[in-house]
């Protein structure tokens, strides 16, 4: 008998064996039954009907769009903020604090007003900055960093430059 087949057999439960184990019980052969039971998958899960389990998507936007809900209220204010804000500024001076709050509860105005284009620094900082560094904070690629040999290129021209000076 081969080894490989006994293992590509895929033995799982007695149902496979038919009447076999039965029989090895009746008629008190140990040794078959021992054998029969030592070919069975000893991994739980094999045994185990199992049922596919639909995954539910739980996450931030699909239970928004479920309950119909808005965005959240924004962090940082960007340019529309600045009409949101105007606009339920002019509603508490016409129509009084319910109107505003209403309005904030429909359409959520920005937690906090930060400066724009200043890299997320504080104006003070950024505006006591020098130009070269507002220009290194506003590149998106690193630079470029000196070749190793620039000294040797440094020679190299100088030296092609003079004898061509010379000619």
């Amino acid at each position: 008998m081969h080894i490989h087949t006994l293992d590509k057999a895929a033995i799982i439960s007695e149902l496979q064996f038919g009447t076999g184990i039965s029989n090895a019980v009746h008629e008190g052969r140990r040794a078959d039954f021992a054998l029969i039971l030592s070919m069975f998958s000893d991994d739980v899960r094999d045994n185990t009907p199992l049922e596919k389990i639909d995954e539910v998507d739980n996450s931030e936007q699909a239970l928004r769009k479920r309950f119909e809900l808005q965005q959240p209220q924004q962090l940082r204010s960007d340019q529309s903020s600045y009409e949101v804000s105007a606009q339920q500024a002019s509603l508490f001076h016409s129509a009084g604090l319910v109107s505003t709050k209403l309005s904030h509860y429909l359409v959520p105005d920005a937690l906090s007003y930060m400066p724009e284009d200043t890299h997320d620094l504080p104006e003070e900082v950024y505006h006591n900055l020098s130009g070269h560094q507002r220009r290194a904070m506003g590149e998106k690629e690193p630079k470029e960093l000196m070749p190793i040999d620039l000294y040797n290129q440094l020679i190299k021209a100088q030296r092609t430059f003079q004898i061509q000076a010379q000619a």
